[in-house]
Order: structure tokens, then sequence, then C-alpha cells
């Protein structure tokens, strides 16, 4: 089972210098998507209880379209591990013009992670 979203980063979004994207917010999808999964597995949104590893792999900036994707790996009593990967799908283009972007042939990961999240025995419906 897989879930993804995929939405542009803002300038609200932007945390540094730069309009560079706090990598944290690749977290913060890692947990939509994850919560999504658990919903759909288990009826119930359930609680992220740890980040196993985390890699961030390239920056991330204002404008960027950022595709989150997940799936659950494995599953157990309560718990299910999950593997995410953020990729950079469309970048914009000032150099080009000021509403110019592009979509990139190859998406460019910026961030994988691996997490577990439990769904507790009374909540869980399916």
């Amino acid at each position: 089972m897989t879930a993804k979203i995929r939405l542009r980063m803002s300038t609200a979004d932007a945390h540094y210098a730069g309009n560079l994207v706090d990598g944290a917010r690749m977290l913060a999808l890692f947990g939509d998507v994850a919560t999504e999964l658990l919903i759909r597995r288990d009826g119930d949104e359930g609680l992220f209880r740890a980040y196993n590893s985390v890699e961030f792999l390239a920056p991330v900036y204002a404008g960027d379209y950022i595709e989150a994707v997940g799936e659950i790996i494995e599953t157990g009593n309560t718990s299910r591990k999950m593997r995410f990967e953020a990729r950079k799908v469309i970048i914009p283009r000032p150099d080009i013009s000021e509403t110019a972007c592009e979509v990139l042939a190859e998406p460019i990961v910026v961030c994988r992670a691996e997490g577990t999240c439990v769904v507790p025995k009374d909540r869980q419906r399916f």
C-alpha cells in the first residue's frame, strides 16, 4: 500500500536565506503520508512513534514542487514500519522569467526516511 502527496513549497515554507526550506518540512509531509497510510490500513490516524533513519539529500527552495511518497513495509500487531521519499519534480526558472517553471525529466530525491507508527489494537477497525 502506498500514498502520495504533491505540493508547492511557498515562501512561508522558506526558513533560511535564499528561500531555503527547512528540512523539517519534509518530515511534516512524511507525517501526512503516514497518516493517510494508517487511515487506509486501519481506519485510524494512529501515532508516529519514531524515525529510524532520515537522510537529507538535496536542498529544497520556495517554488519547488515536492512529491512525498510512502509505503508500509512491515506490519506488526500494532506497529507499522514505513519508508518515505520526497522528490523535487518541478522547479522555478527565474532565469527565463518570473513565472517560468520546468518539469524535471528525472525527479531529484531530496529526502529519504524510515519510521514506525503505532495504531493501538482498540483503534484498529479493519
